[in-house]
């Protein structure tokens, strides 16, 4: 069971999280672990994160609506068909199949084994040491309106739905798939965010059926750390953009190592349980 306390401090984490390359679930998890309650689940994550998703939707709101619209007019207008905003429709569409499809057949793992603290730990050093080599070998330059091909859809797709593992960070998976792709940051970081909103809203509408049974949290507390982790997660796109268009990914590499080896560590040690 989640208390109200729980609740608001997993809605901060999820809303300070999220958008940053370090793991909103992993947070969630390693945070519940050092306190002593009991791992949220899967659902909970999954609910909280609608949250966060309705910021992106409110602070992205003119360029969502404007793909929206164009993508549904061009459907039957084919003139419109080589816009930007039409084609970004269908590159969302086509990013978002892959977590889809595995999301489904490795349910079970997500819920059960991709929740050991010492593979969240891996991944995210694993992750890190990743994202350091695209950040320092990245040429920086491409953009969205003009480069985003369906294959580049596909790949930031696959790199998206490695964060079905707590530890990989969606926006830190997606965003280093488009470094190694030569987008510039704050491209790569914007088309993670749009391409997130399709499978976190659905996960999280999924899973909304899973609150209040058996071991999940009640409804009460799950809406409260959903609405603070929409307030807390507004304010942190808006930070993290403006961050990342003038440094490099640094500071948050070292952070996910630190992390990482701390939670090897500290679970090897008998300090915090691997699941539970």
């Amino acid at each position: 069971m989640i208390g109200w306390l729980e609740a608001v401090v997993l809605g901060l984490v999820q809303g300070l999280t999220e958008f940053l390359p370090i793991s909103s679930s992993a947070h969630i998890r390693v945070v519940s672990a050092i306190a002593g309650w009991q791992d949220p689940g899967a659902a909970f994550t999954a609910v909280i994160q609608i949250g966060t998703e309705l910021a992106v939707l409110i602070y992205f709101r003119k360029e969502i609506w404007e793909i929206i619209s164009t993508w549904t007019r061009s459907l039957f207008n084919q003139d419109l068909r080589g816009h930007w905003a039409a084609r970004m429709g269908w590159y969302i569409i086509v990013g978002s199949l892959p977590i889809v499809v595995l999301g489904v057949i490795f349910k079970d793992q997500i819920e059960t084994v991709f929740r050991d603290l010492r593979l969240v730990g891996t991944t995210l050093i694993v992750f890190a040491l990743l994202l350091w080599f695209a950040d320092r070998t990245a040429r920086n330059k491409l953009t969205l309106e003009k480069h985003l091909s369906f294959a580049h859809a596909i790949v930031y797709g696959f790199a998206q739905a490695l964060a079905l593992i707590p530890g990989v960070s969606r926006s830190g998976g997606t965003t280093t798939a488009g470094l190694l792709l030569d987008y510039r940051r704050e491209d790569a970081a914007k088309y993670s965010f749009l391409l997130a909103i399709p499978a976190v809203l659905g996960s999280g509408v999924y899973e909304l059926r899973e609150i209040g049974k058996g071991p999940a949290p009640e409804w009460g507390p799950t809406i409260l750390a959903t609405v603070i982790s929409f307030v807390v997660g507004y304010l942190a796109v808006a930070w993290f953009l403006r961050y990342i268009s003038t440094h490099r990914f640094t500071g948050f590499v070292i952070y996910r190592i630190v992390l990482g080896f701390f939670l090897i560590l500290a679970v090897t040690a008998g300090w915090i349980p691997a699941l539970g």
